[in-house]
């Protein structure tokens, strides 16, 4: 069942603005009962992709299921080569952070949305999900100690297991698994991945 059939989640389209003054688009998926909420990054905007990428659609679709708010964007027409594209996912955490007060704040990323996401740096962050992150092709280091969890596919084109795990032995907080009998594009695994999240961000919580 898609958000959008489900009648205790309420689905607006919403506008912010970044700290350099670029307005950017997304949606809010926000569940009757909020316990948390968490932005989701989209892969590369340069190859396609945007915020109603696959995998993008099936953690936003998994979330409010779990009494999460999500918050799905686009980053910036004019590409930043991931440097602006941060103060894109700020300005969501900012947006979710006034409409979300007191709860805790998630950033979700899949490929080059999950490098943003690692980036940041933010004591807001109870944590970080990084989705087919491409580590070892761009830089892999964490912005700050936040729990992160990490979901390497297992026949990945851009950074295999063998590529991936080595780079997150050395971060702290860091949980590492293998999505099996998939590549970077996860197909067929995406309702999988979203769950792992869903369970990921329940542990959080439970914390």
């Amino acid at each position: 069942m898609s958000p959008n059939d489900r009648t205790d989640v309420d689905i607006s389209q919403v506008r912010f603005v970044t700290a350099d003054g670029v307005e950017i688009t997304g949606d809010l998926a926000e569940p009757a009962t909020c316990r948390a909420a968490a932005i989701v990054c989209h892969p590369h905007p340069q190859y396609g992709g945007n915020r109603y990428n696959n995998v993008v659609e099936a953690i936003f679709g998994a979330l409010p299921g779990a009494g999460v708010g999500a918050l799905r964007f686009d980053f910036r027409r004019e590409f930043g080569g991931g440097i602006d594209e941060r103060l894109d996912a700020i300005a969501a955490l900012d947006h979710l952070h006034e409409t979300h007060l007191e709860r805790p704040l998630f950033a979700i990323g899949y490929s080059f949305g999950a490098m943003v996401a690692l980036s940041l740096s933010d004591d807001r962050l109870h944590g970080k999900a990084l989705v087919a992150p491409p580590l070892g092709a761009m830089d892999a280091a964490p912005a700050m100690d936040t729990p992160t969890l990490v979901l390497s596919p297992v026949a990945d084109q851009f950074a295999p297991p063998d590529v991936a795990r080595p780079i997150v032995a050395d971060w702290p907080s860091s949980v590492f698994e293998v999505v099996e009998s998939t590549d970077h594009f996860l197909t067929g695994r995406t309702a999988i991945v979203a769950q792992r999240i869903v369970e990921w961000i329940d542990d959080r919580l439970a914390d």
